[in-house]
């Protein structure tokens, strides 16, 4: 599987939840829009922890992923991301079992 995808966790600083997740929609409406090969961008609260957000990411290959990066949307939400978030915890995964959507579902 050439698939690669991201586990990303914020954690917010006190009163930054709205403007956090309106940063969160906006670019996730530019991700579907502009970036077929990301699969996934599922981005949520996570249960009993209100100060958390956590992302699961899936890329078509590596391309997708360094594509995504090079976006303005990600770059925009990356260097504003800092005024919400006081933390941001990166895991890169290699999925390689399970059910995965492929590129051209």
């Amino acid at each position: 599987m050439s698939q690669m995808a991201l586990c990303v966790r914020f954690t917010l600083r006190d009163g930054a939840g709205e403007a956090f997740d309106e940063l969160v929609r906006e670019a996730a409406a530019a991700v579907l829009e502009h970036e077929p090969g990301t699969l996934v961008y599922a981005c949520s609260e996570v249960e009993g922890a209100p100060h958390q957000r956590l992302f699961f990411e899936l890329y078509a290959d590596r391309a997708a992923f360094d594509e995504h990066g090079r976006q303005p949307h990600v770059r925009h939400f990356l260097s504003q991301s800092e005024k919400y978030a006081e933390r941001m915890e990166i895991d890169h995964l290699q999925p390689y079992a399970g059910k995965y959507p492929s590129q051209s579902a």
